[in-house]
This record gives structure tokens, C-alpha cells and sequence, in this order.
């Protein structure tokens, strides 16, 4: 999970990119990057950290232009290099950056193919720099040799040809010097993408981003959502084409978007997040009614933020009262998304904290969008016993996660899932819970598909492990477990490596 931001023709689009990455900042915490262009030379400044530490004034005046890129990173492989940090820049065909949020599922037989057929090399490990060569070889041929402009036309027979090439779930905005904006979506519209436009005094801009939200801060109307294996060009006049490059393409958008990832004032692929998370804690209520009827819950007190609407809901439901028993330091990072298990641990207590009176002596019932490792909610659990509750009970508005996400979600390791191997029981003893219940998939499902039914199909593999793409193996899924291992264990050398030099400083 990363953010994206597109902008052609804002007179100050740096700004306008700055204020956007801002309000997707929840995409990605872990690195920052802008890059605009003012007609024949692009302006780069990227590097680790939040949006608000990695832009200082000096370098904002110097990101001129009226077109450009913005990226905020969710690291999957946990990396910490700035060099991996987006977007990404080649200087030919005119100059071509890319950011990118999603991840490929080919990565390593495009490396290969980059290096040995296209004759191109790479400098990261980023699977984003993979798709911007792509992409850029791909241009070149539909170009052809003496072919010194590119219209419409080419760019999309390019994007025809990453499609080719290309497996896994991408959501791409790519800035080409001197021409415009190009953007467009996997064939499964895994990850999000919204296209928005303004007439101001100054003419047409025109924005693409992940969220909707932000293009409504900005002043953008919504235009749409880019379809699953669509291509949009944007001139630079602010002309919008449109194809369609992939034909076999089915909308199947992500459950985890509207479970946890995205704002709650966000619409994804015409769902308002907000409202899919208030049928998703009606649903779990219903369930709960129906299931253990004789209940003894005195209170419902959500596990802040992203849980607060279901939670709502589900006690509106079961007629109990909602209280807000935890208060959240707005200056710690959501710890899913942290780079690391020993981060995400020390961070629970640091971001949280409980108001004693709403658990001295009370049953509570706590309520969370979802458990992937399980970590977050034994401490949490904790917590509230030690706030004096009488009995911790829990609720997820998520079914268990029990396999790993290969599109983009840092969750690709089957031993950090809690709920992997485990029934509801297990999992309740192993999170120290007195009692625990999970959302049916079924009923997730129809809680986002009543705001859109047009979508027939989801992307639910961390659910019930079904990859959408086809191409994922077991043999896959353990190469990428192996991958995720070693890079655990170069942190943790790393790590023992810097305690080490502490002693003698």
C-alpha cells in the first residue's frame, strides 16, 4: 500500500501535490517524494519520512512547475534505503518517472528480461523502478526507431505492452517530460486510482490520485475512478484521453481498501468507505445478537481509528452504549504499516491510552477493523485489564487473516498471521480474549458491494486465499517468505551491528 498524486496544470503544483500527499499520508509513512517538471527539466526531492519532514521550504521553491508527481511509500519488503523512496526517473524516451502503489507478482523473470533482453539496468530492488523500465522499453517500441514525438496512440500501445509483461496489482501515474500525464490501472483494479478535474482562473488542472479525498481538499471535482486495465492521458493542455488497453479486464478492487486502509471520507470505485464500515458493524452486531443472545456486554468502546465507525454501528445494533475508552497520541504512526514486528510492539502502548472509568469493573466488548498479527490486540487486551474491565471481550469487522497479501498489503509471511492454522478458539486463547468473533466474508463482502453493485468480485485473498492473478504458487509464496527472512535477518544484524559500535562511542 503506497499513495499516488498526478497534476498537470496547477501553477503551483508543487503545493498542490505537498497539501495532497498530506491527506493520503495514512498510505505511507515510511518515505516521501515529489517530482515536477516546468516544460524541458524535472525538480526531485524524495527521501525517508512523513510528508512534513521530508519537504522543508528551500526545498519547495525549488520543485517548479505545472505538472508532477507526488509518492508517499509503504515499505512491503522493509526497506529503509532513501533510493527506493518514489518516484523514480529514466532519462529516456524525454524523460519518464513513475510512482507507483501495488506490487508485481513477475518481478524477478522482468528483471531478467530488463537486463538480458531490453538491455536495461536497474539500480534498487524496487519492483516500481522494474515497472518504470518497462514501461519505458515499451514506449520506445511502440515509437519505433525514427519516431521522435509519441501521440496518444503510442502511449497506449505501450501501456498494452506492460499489461503483456506485467502480473500483480499496479496502480500507476507516469510523467512524461514535455507531453503530460499518463496513468493507468491494473486489469483487476486491485489498488484505487480517481481522476478528478477544476477550472480556475488560471485553466484546467487536472489531478489523479489514490483516494478521492484527495481531490476533494484540493478543490477537484471527481471525474471517475481509472477502470481496471484502462490508460488515461492527460496533455499538458489538460485534454483527458482515455482507452481502455486491457480487454480482459473485471473490476475486483480490494477488500482490505475498505476495511482499514482507506479514509473513511474516501470513495473507492463508487463506495463510500464510510458507509461500507457502518453495514460492516451492523452486520457483525446482527451476528452477535444471533449467536450468543443472552450476552452480558455492558459497553462497546472501539480501538481508535479506523474501528470507530463499525463499532458505532454495532452498538447502535445491539442497543448497548459506545464509549470511547482509549485516546490515541496523534503523533505515532499507525503500527500496521510500521516497518518491523519490534517497532509495531513498542509503539502500541506509546500511541495508546485508556481511560480507566470506562472499564473499572465493566464487561467490555472491544471492537477493531481487523487482527492480521495478532500483537496490537493482546496489548491492547491487556490494557484494558488493567484498567480495572471485569472481562475483555473482542470483535473483528474483518474475517481472520490467514494468508499472505502479494498485492501491495505488508503481510506476506504466514507465520506473523495469527489466525493462520488456528480456529476462532485458538486465536481467542492466543490474544488473551474472553471471548472473540470474526465478521463472515460473506457478509463483508455485501457490506461494500451494496454501495457499488456492480462489482461482482473482490480481491479477499488474505481471507480465503484465493489469488485473483492466477500466477501465485506455493512455490511463489515461499520464495517470497524466504525473501522477507533474510531481510529480517540483515535488519537484525544491522541492528546488533549498531548496539555493538554504541559501546565503544
Amino acid at each position: 500500500m503506497c499513495g499516488v498524486i498526478g497534476i498537470v496544470g496547477h501553477p503551483y503544483a508543487n503545493q498542490a501535490i505537498y497539501d495532497a500527499l498530506t491527506v493520503i499520508q495514512h498510505r505511507g509513512q515510511d518515505a516521501a517524494g515529489i517530482m515536477t517538471c516546468d516544460g524541458e527539466r524535472v525538480h526531485l526531492r524524495k527521501d525517508n519520512g512523513l510528508v512534513r519532514d521530508v519537504f522543508q521550504r528551500r526545498h519547495m521553491e525549488q520543485l517548479r512547475g505545472e505538472m508532477g508527481l507526488g509518492h508517499v511509500r509503504y515499505p512491503t519488503a522493509g526497506c529503509d534505503s532513501r533510493a527506493e523512496a518514489q518516484p523514480f526517473y529514466v532519462n529516456s524516451p524525454f524523460g519518464l518517472a513513475l510512482a507507483h502503489n501495488g506490487n508485481l507478482t513477475n518481478v524477478g523473470a522482468l528483471r531478467n528480461a530488463l537486463f538480458r533482453e531490453d538491455l536495461r539496468q536497474l539500480n534498487t530492488s524496487s519492483d516500481s523502478e522494474v515497472l518504470l523500465n518497462v514501461l519505458a522499453h515499451e514506449l520506445r517500441v511502440s515509437m519505433g526507431e525514427h519516431n521522435w514525438r509519441a501521440e496518444p496512440a503510442d502511449l497506449f500501445s505501450a501501456v498494452r505492452g506492460v499489461y503483456q509483461r506485467c502480473r500483480g496489482a499496479f496502480s500507476v501515474v507516469a510523467m512524461i517530460v514535455g507531453y503530460g500525464l499518463l496513468a493507468f490501472r491494473d486489469g483487476y483494479g486491485i489498488r484505487p486510482l480517481i481522476l478528478g478535474s477544476r477550472q480556475g482562473p488560471e485553466g484546467k488542472s487536472v489531478m489523479v490520485a489514490s483516494e478521492s479525498v484527495a481531490l476533494d481538499v484540493s478543490g477537484y471535482d471527481v471525474v471517475g475512478d481509472v477502470k481496471p486495465g484502462e490508460a488515461i492521458f492527460i496533455d499538458m493542455a489538460g485534454n483527458v484521453h482515455r482507452e481502455i488497453c486491457c480487454e480482459e479486464s473485471i473490476l475486483c478492487p480490494c477488500l482490505f481498501e475498505y476495511v482499514y486502509l482507506a479514509r473513511p471520507d474516501s470513495t473507492l470505485d463508487e463506495v463510500a468507505v464510510y458507509k461500507s464500515r457502518l453495514r460492516m458493524g451492523e452486520r457483525l452486531g446482527m451476528r452477535l445478537l444471533e449467536t450468543w443472545p443472552d450476552h452480558d456486554i455492558d459497553v462497546v468502546i472501539p480501538v481508535p481509528d479506523t474501528s470507530r465507525t463499525a463499532a458505532l454501528q454495532m452498538a447502535n445494533v445491539m442497543g448497548l452504549k459506545y464509549r470511547e475508552g482509549f485516546i490515541k497520541n496523534r503523533y505515532i504512526g499507525r503500527t500496521f504499516i510500521m516497518p518491523g514486528q519490534t517497532q509495531r510492539q513498542k509503539s502500541v502502548r506509546q500511541k495508546l491510552n485508556p481511560i480507566e472509568l470506562e472499564f473499572r469493573g465493566k464487561n467490555v466488548l472491544l471492537v477493531d477493523d481487523s487482527i492480521v498479527r495478532g500483537t496490537t490486540s493482546r496489548q491492547i487486551i491487556q490494557m484494558a485489564r488493567d484498567a480495572g474491565a471485569a472481562r475483555v471481550y473482542f470483535a473483528s469487522a474483518a474475517p481472520p487473516v490467514r494468508y499472505p497479501n502479494v498485492y501491495g498489503i505488508d503481510m506476506p509471511v504466514v507465520s506473523e498471521l495469527v489466525a493462520s492454522g488456528r480456529e476462532t478458539e485458538e486465536i481467542r486463547q492466543e490474544i488473551g480474549a474472553d471471548y472473540l468473533m470474526f465478521q463472515r466474508l460473506g457478509d463483508l463482502i455485501e457490506a461494500v458491494r451494496e454501495g457499488n453493485p456492480g462489482i461482482r468480485q473482490f480481491e479477499g485473498s488474505c481471507f480465503d486465499g484465493k489469488y485473483i492473478t492466477g500466477d501465485v504458487t506455493g512455490d511463489y509464496l515461499q520464495l517470497v517468505e524466504d525473501s522477507r527472512s533474510d531481510i529480517t535477518r540483515t535488519q537484525q544484524d544491522h541492528t546488533l551491528d549498531l548496539a555493538e559500535i554504541s559501546t565503544y562511542v
